[in-house]
């Protein structure tokens, strides 16, 4: 009799949850597991702790909202530690040990790379955020960060400009790996394109980690007397601090030789004293100095989670660029799976195509139908002394993604997958 009563009871219980009369009560093991994998320790830390902390923030919310399918995302969060074989190992502990549905993460091109034989191999699903070098695509990632004609073309068209200072030589210095030195030899053939020769073109490349810039901006100093020239910087991680601080101790201002910067935003410029750096530049699809009611609110919810979950410098934090791409990749992810009616990753990734979401960057952006790329706006952005962007160029409108370049030979018969 107690048993059927039982029974009754939880039944009732069942109706009353699924009609919506009670808050989503979640049963044990009743959950969806996502990765995050990003370098919490090592020199990416600086740039990828809060991709993390955002990509939590962003599974709260969809938590608290009732989830996806009805369960509760679960967060896997493991530290590749700026190791770019062990992010290889992690994710293969992620799909084969855990088994996620899906995986957010990685910075740096070559830590993408290194995971993708996995991915490939084990048929996972990987959202990459970050702005990267394209002459890639693969049904295995969706890249929810730039391709380079929706950052680093418009930014050297923007610095030869005569807003931008009308640019006419040009110093390529990036971190020594896969995603400067691709992004450059597609910024070397743009610029032959415009008759700027290799003669006005210095590229220099130093190695993760680095930290004494002296001689470089000696260098740069010494180059630019032979005429107006710009830096155009894709250094990576904690190396941008002394870079950065080199620059002002040097009294290199933005009006003499301005730096844009593809990897340095609101959050690397925390650790850097901005005074001298006024001026110069970063070209992003996002900054948080952007004035639009969902930006406010995006804002406003990072802030109040960071607050709550008691992280470093609470009171301080910044969002930026890759953050927000973090956070589009999983609110469209879970738009694909509740299309698709599941996980399975072939028919997630046929649900992704055509996915929108109203962002953060002021528009309502479109995952490509057949790229695995966003239309992205553009903006270039000065820095300024509080650590902020003042936008001094936009797009038109979001852009269209090329992952294979039209300045790299060959590719042009390369469009999707």
């Amino acid at each position: 009799m107690k048993r059927r009563l039982a029974l009754k009871q939880l039944t009732a219980v069942s109706l009353l949850a699924m009609s919506g009369w009670m808050p989503q009560v979640y049963a044990a093991g009743d959950t969806i597991k996502v990765g995050i994998l990003h370098s919490l320790s090592g020199t990416m830390a600086i740039s990828e702790t809060s991709l993390k902390d955002v990509a939590l923030m962003a599974i709260d919310e969809i938590n608290a909202n009732g989830g996806v399918l009805g369960k509760k995302l679960e967060a896997v969060v493991v530290d590749p530690a700026s190791n770019w074989p062990l992010f290889a190992e992690k994710s293969r502990q992620l799909l084969s040990q855990d088994k996620v549905a899906v995986v957010f993460g990685c910075w740096t091109s070559v830590s993408r790379k290194s995971v993708l034989p996995v991915f490939k191999e084990l048929n996972g699903l990987l959202f990459y955020p970050v702005q990267y070098e394209g002459e890639e695509l693969e049904k295995n990632v969706f890249y929810t960060g730039a391709a380079p004609n929706q950052q680093a073309i418009p930014a050297v068209e923007y610095l030869m400009s005569e807003d931008g200072g009308g640019a006419k030589r040009f110093v390529l210095l990036g971190t020594d790996y896969v995603y400067p030195r691709t992004t450059n030899k597609i910024l070397r053939a743009f610029l032959h394109s415009k008759g700027v020769k290799d003669s006005d073109i210095d590229e220099v490349y130093t190695p993760f980690g680095h930290s004494d810039y002296q001689t470089i901006v000696a260098n740069i100093k010494k180059f630019a007397t032979g005429g107006k020239t710009a830096v155009v910087s894709t250094i990576n991680g904690d190396s941008n601090v002394p870079f950065y601080k080199e620059l002002g101790n040097a009294g290199l201002k933005a009006t003499d030789v301005p730096v844009v910067a593809f990897s340095v935003g609101e959050e690397e410029l925390r650790g850097v004293d901005t005074k001298p750096l006024v001026g110069h530049l970063a070209a992003w699809n996002y900054f948080e100095s952007i004035k639009n009611p969902v930006n406010e609110e995006f804002i406003k919810k990072w802030k109040a989670y960071a607050k709550a979950k008691n992280l470093p410098n609470a009171g301080t934090v910044v969002t930026n660029d890759p953050m927000e791409a973090t956070y589009i990749g999983i609110q469209m992810w879970k738009q694909a799976v509740e299309q698709a009616k599941t996980t399975d990753v072939d028919k997630v990734i046929a649900s992704m195509g055509g996915q929108q979401f109203n962002a953060p960057d002021g528009y309502t952006i479109e995952m490509d139908k057949t790229n695995h790329h966003l239309h992205k706006p553009v903006y270039i952005g000065e820095i300024k002394a509080d650590g902020q962007f003042n936008v001094v160029w936009k797009s038109k409108g979001p852009i269209r993604a090329q992952p294979w370049s039209p300045y790299i030979a060959g590719n042009e018969s390369k469009q999707g997958l």
